[in-house]
């Protein structure tokens, strides 16, 4: 996501000549605070200030406990008087005398209490003239805080921190499916969110292209493949292929067991089974599992014949699923897999773990009983198997020690569904037994639940392509329903649907907290018109794009009317006219948006980010019969344009956050 803007961010001293208009002479600001990015620190720090100085309470605990409201009515901030940790007192009455004390304030309405809270209500004139010009100043980068990936936020000169992002890392030559998708908008997600914190940030995908079933995948082709279909369609065709080759590979090793079967009954009788003993033999030695084994054995010794094979559809897969990722708004880095872990780096791990006596002997495999590392609850785990194949914990890593000594990262963020829990539990700890707590302290499993309402199995699976095409056609149906708009308004009908399709697919999967499972819902997600033939906001997926693409129409109606609004600088409107409760209203909303972001940071859930954005566009949805723009006054007209213009940039901000392609027509 691009955070950067050609415009520059509102200064210090640009806030404190709007301050010194109101009475104050200087910009209140508590340590690691940022009131030139962020409005609610500048209040945060103001309203600490005035307690501190009423109460004699430190401000270091003051500071945190200065929360947003659940509800408007309770105030812009709130506090808990038992918060402040005063004892010997009745808190409901502590909340009054806080009230009481509380001096007048330039920027801040007398407090009003409600038991034992205190809420803070923001006055409309300076917070309006502080925020819309903050917006459009800051344009494309206002809501996020690049000072947050600095190593040392007092001396910029020490570079910033890095993270790497691993997610998706679907198999190569099978296509997505939904289950692949949350990895993806999570991780996806995660990555801006990093970046629009400052940090240096490494998209990484870590491909399941390595194993047995590659061998599989090549003897399959041999029987099955087609030059021509494989050109038209790679990824498809392979996974064809792979189906035919499993259900051959699937009726042999049945065919093997009944013939066992049959060969133990003869036995039985006395009967003669030498004939029935060869056709197992050779199916056990001839057939598609053995040579898949055989084949792989080849790909593992580095045969050129054999690797040729295998990276040939590694590349194809890749190309393919890029184009999948484009369409998501996905980008990547370094596309890594298991194939890409050196032989000596898992050697490394083997070593360590052996050396350090986190491994052990047991049957002839080499086990690891975490119960004798202080982790009880994490039972056991196999990393060698008796054959010495070694296995995705020796893999994984050998996996962490080559990251960390090509990008030193400060943070590793692996976006996998919560079925893998046990795994990253059990490698962070392998990470940390075999010395490396440093290491290991930087990792971070980013868990998510489960898509339903698909099953492989049962054939209710959807690959996420067709998922796409289904979506992006149905909201072009939607959209030919008024057939002067599309015809008039709509430039490239065929791409705004696939993005309004893909919009409705993201927002669907984020509407909820990550862990949760979600029923994968088509006609939900394809709905678009309310009972009044209106897009609603309880309607989810197509809201927020309406919800841009208006007020991307109010600015072109206004330009259309009054020609000349398009050379106004809209930091010159008067801003002093936007008095009305819904104007008041929206601009308390885009002051919270660089709050709400710091808050994703903490919570890194995306869902955080879209109920704030359904809320701030529902309350510009509210304002619109209220606040006309074209026939008003032409200084009000401006004033309510600039208002409008700072909606349209928080919302595009944060849908980009999120992954979506803002549209300017529907």
């Amino acid at each position: 996501m691009d955070t950067a803007s050609t415009e520059q961010a509102v200064t210090i001293d640009d806030i404190a000549s709007k301050l010194k208009n109101v009475g104050l002479d200087r910009v209140p600001a508590e340590p690691n605070t940022y009131p030139a990015l962020n409005p609610f620190d500048l209040y945060r720090s103001h309203i600490t200030e005035l307690l501190s100085q009423a109460t004699g309470i430190d401000k270091k605990i003051i500071y945190p406990t200065l929360q947003w409201t659940a509800k408007p009515e309770n105030g812009d901030l709130q506090l808990a008087a038992p918060a402040l940790r005063v004892k010997g007192k009745d808190m409901k009455e502590f909340a009054k005398e806080i009230a009481e004390k509380f001096p007048e304030s330039p920027l801040v309405q007398k407090p009003v209490v409600s038991g034992t809270f205190v809420g803070f209500f923001f006055k409309a004139a300076p917070l309006t003239q502080l925020v819309l010009p903050m917006i459009l100043k800051a344009g494309p980068s206002y809501g996020f805080n690049p000072n947050f990936g600095l190593r040392d936020p007092s001396d910029p000169s020490k570079g910033r921190k890095k993270a790497i992002v691993e997610f998706s890392s679907p198999n190569i030559a099978k296509p997505f499916h939904a289950g692949h998708l949350r990895s993806t908008i999570i991780g996806g997600f995660l990555a801006n969110l990093y970046e629009g914190a400052g940090w240096d940030v490494i998209r990484m995908n870590y491909l399941g292209d390595w194993g047995k079933q590659y061998g599989v995948l090549a003897i399959g082709y041999d029987l099955y493949g087609s030059e021509e279909e494989l050109q038209k369609n790679p990824v498809g065709h392979l996974y064809d292929v792979y189906v035919k080759i499993s259900k051959r590979a699937a009726e042999e090793a049945e065919s093997i067991k009944a013939k066992k079967e049959e060969i133990a009954q003869l036995k039985e009788k006395d009967e003669d089974t030498t004939a029935l003993e060869q056709e197992v033999r050779h199916l056990e030695t001839e057939g598609v599992d053995e040579q898949a084994r055989g084949y792989f054995k080849r790909m593992s010794d580095g045969e050129p014949t054999a690797l040729a094979i295998w990276r040939r559809f590694r590349d194809m897969s890749i190309e393919k699923m890029s184009q999948t990722y484009a369409r998501l708004n996905i980008r990547y880095d370094v596309y890594s897999g298991e194939s890409q872990v050196k032989d000596e780096s898992m050697q490394r791990a083997a070593e360590l773990m052996e050396k350090k006596q986190v491994s052990e002997l047991s049957e002839g495999s080499v086990i690891i009983d975490f119960s004798k590392i202080g982790a009880k609850k994490l039972g056991k785990a196999v990393v060698k198997k008796r054959d010495g194949t070694s296995l995705y914990l020796t893999r994984d890593i050998g996996a962490v020690f080559e990251r960390h000594e090509a990008y030193a990262f400060d943070k590793m963020i692996y976006v996998v569904a919560s079925q893998q829990d046990l795994h990253l539990a059990q490698l962070f700890k392998i990470i940390d037994a075999v010395g490396y707590k440093d290491i290991a302290s930087k990792l971070q499993h980013i868990n998510f639940g489960m898509v339903m309402g698909m099953s492989t199995r049962k054939g209710t699976a959807k690959f996420l392509n067709d998922i796409l095409e289904e979506v992006g056609a149905k909201m072009h149906e939607v959209m030919r329903g008024n057939a002067a708009k599309y015809e008039q308004q709509v430039e490239e009908p065929d791409k705004t649907a696939d993005v309004l399709g893909i919009s409705a697919v993201m927002v669907q999967d984020m509407r909820g907290k990550r862990i949760n499972n979600y029923h994968f819902d088509m006609d939900r997600m394809t709905s678009f018109e309310g009972d009044t033939g209106q897009v609603s906001p309880t309607i989810l997926p197509p809201y927020l794009q309406y919800a841009h693409a208006r007020l991307c129409s109010i600015y072109r109606k206004a330009v259309a009317a009054v020609p000349d609004v398009a050379d106004v600088d809209l930091q010159a409107a008067d801003l002093s006219l936007l008095q009305e409760p819904h104007a008041v209203d929206l601009v308390r909303q885009l002051a919270s948006w660089p709050d709400v972001f710091i808050n994703t940071v903490k919570t890194l859930e995306p869902a955080t980010v879209l109920t704030y954005l359904f809320r701030m566009s529902h309350a510009v949805s509210s304002s619109y019969d209220h606040l006309q723009v074209v026939g008003s006054e032409r200084e009000v007209m401006l004033a309510r344009l600039a208002l409008y213009t700072c909606a349209r940039q928080v919302l595009n901000n944060g849908m980009r956050l999120l992954g979506l392609s803002p549209v300017e027509r529907m």
